[in-house]
């Protein structure tokens, strides 16, 4: 089976050959008409040389020494003006053509003599008003045949080396130029082979075909590990989160099953089933979000969020205690008063900040104590725009407050209730990476917890 490297180099070596025939043919078919050319101006050279070398006494033509009959393969002859021959040996072949082919002053001109054709010049010499003589200059023309016969013998001994190296370079050149292509090959065979997703074809940076297609795969490949991990995740935390309340879900109709229970006793445990399939539906629910974000086919439309007046009315929504869930401004003072003109704002998606306020909310308002309260404040620092939700719980451990962005980890799972899942938190950064920013906690334990939301503030106009 030919590689396309191959046929791109036969294909190159026929291209190459093609034009190669096209020039010998374009030569053979300039070399005669430069081969005449030369050998006329050749002839005209000789001719009015030998014209300067002829003088004119007492009505006679008188030769200087520089004068020569033949020189360079040109024959001149002296005619009288009756064009009679005075001077010069006519060749034999040319004998017969010469009484018949008249004196035409400074004409190059081609004349047949049987099997050999001449140019001819004409040059009058004057001796007076009315005598002088005739110079004749005789050159036999190049032979077509003779030069087109030696230069396609050269052609057939230069043109197959000519194709051979051709051939050569020309698959030299294609193999490194496709090199970043055996490269992508070769990592697409690895990855099939070793379903390893994280490998990379990692060309060099470039503006060629091959770069950017080099470039292309190594997204796709990225996306594709993301996708496959993510599906891994889903499929782990599905199979874990979900194995205790199916279990307790069977063991449950099993025991009904077994059992005549009473009404009361059948009651319990259909609220019991009710409850553990409403924390599957949470757990499936917060799993296919995170899923979703992770992988991108959540689109995230970003809007410009006001969100002092954003908070309040999601508070609003969600019809919060307002005893118990309190908007304040900076420095807890009171968010209708501290507003006033001042906009902070923000790059957003509404439903995904909604979605991070409610859990901090949330979270705080399961994890604090009884009857204590959350505040959610704005503020500006540094270039930044801080969103806090702040509770007066117990707080969280110094070595608790790293774990808890993990999926699933839970700081007391007695008190998390049968809906806890441990995932609020870990879609909390999700959220907020997604919007360019980031979660810290600050924390003490009987002191509570503040979470802060950092997002990079625009301008409003």
């Amino acid at each position: 089976m030919k590689t396309v490297k191959a046929k791109i180099a036969a294909w190159m070596t026929l291209l190459t050959a093609f034009l190669a025939v096209l020039l010998v043919v374009f030569m053979i078919a300039i070399s005669s008409s430069v081969a005449v050319r030369t050998a006329a101006g050749q002839l005209e050279d000789v001719v009015r040389n030998n014209l300067g070398q002829v003088r004119m006494e007492q009505g006679k033509p008188q030769m200087d020494s520089g004068f020569r009959f033949y020189h360079n393969g040109v024959s001149t002859f002296i005619y009288s003006k009756k064009e009679a021959l005075l001077a010069g040996q006519l060749p034999v072949s040319f004998a017969s053509a010469a009484s018949s082919e008249p004196f035409r002053n400074g004409v190059v001109r081609m004349v047949d003599a049987g099997e050999v054709r001449y140019l001819l010049l004409d040059l009058w010499l004057a001796a007076d008003w009315e005598n002088g003589v005739w110079i004749r200059g005789l050159v036999e023309a190049p032979e077509n045949s003779r030069s087109t016969y030696n230069l396609l013998k050269v052609a057939m001994i230069v043109l197959p080396v000519f194709m051979a190296l051709a051939a050569a370079g020309s698959y030299w050149i294609i193999r490194r130029a496709f090199r970043p292509l055996d490269s992508i090959n070769a990592t697409a065979a690895a990855i099939n082979e070793a379903r390893d997703l994280s490998r990379r074809i990692g060309l060099a940076p470039g503006q060629d075909e091959f770069s950017r297609l080099g470039s292309e795969f190594d997204h796709l490949f990225e996306r594709l590990e993301r996708s496959f991990e993510a599906e891994k995740q889903f499929t782990a935390d599905a199979s874990h989160e979900l194995r205790t309340p199916v279990s307790i879900i069977k063991g449950a109709c099993d025991y009904a099953l077994k059992y005549d229970e009473t009404e009361e006793d059948r009651q319990e445990t259909l609220d019991m089933i009710k409850r553990q399939a409403e924390k599957m539906s949470v757990v499936i629910s917060q799993l296919l979000s995170m899923t979703r974000l992770e992988q991108g086919t959540e689109q995230a439309g970003m809007e410009r969020v006001e969100l002092r007046g954003f908070l309040r009315g999601l508070c609003r929504e969600q019809a919060y205690d307002t005893g118990r869930v309190l908007v304040t401004g900076a420095n807890g003072t009171d968010m209708e008063l501290s507003c006033g003109t001042d906009r902070i704002c923000v790059q957003a998606n509404p439903a995904l900040l909604s979605r991070l306020v409610i859990n901090l909310v949330e979270n705080a308002l399961k994890y604090g104590r009884t009857d204590g309260r959350v505040w959610l404040s704005v503020q500006r620092c540094k270039q930044e725009v801080l969103l806090q939700v702040t509770d007066d719980g117990d707080g969280i451990a110094a070595e608790h407050q790293e774990k808890i962005w993990q999926r699933f980890y839970q700081v007391d799972s007695a008190r998390s209730g049968d809906l806890g899942a441990g995932l609020g938190l870990p879609m909390v950064r999700q959220i907020a990476q997604l919007h360019g920013g980031y979660m810290t906690l600050a924390s003490e334990p009987g002191r509570g917890c503040t979470f802060t939301l950092h997002l990079p503030e625009i301008l409003y106009f």
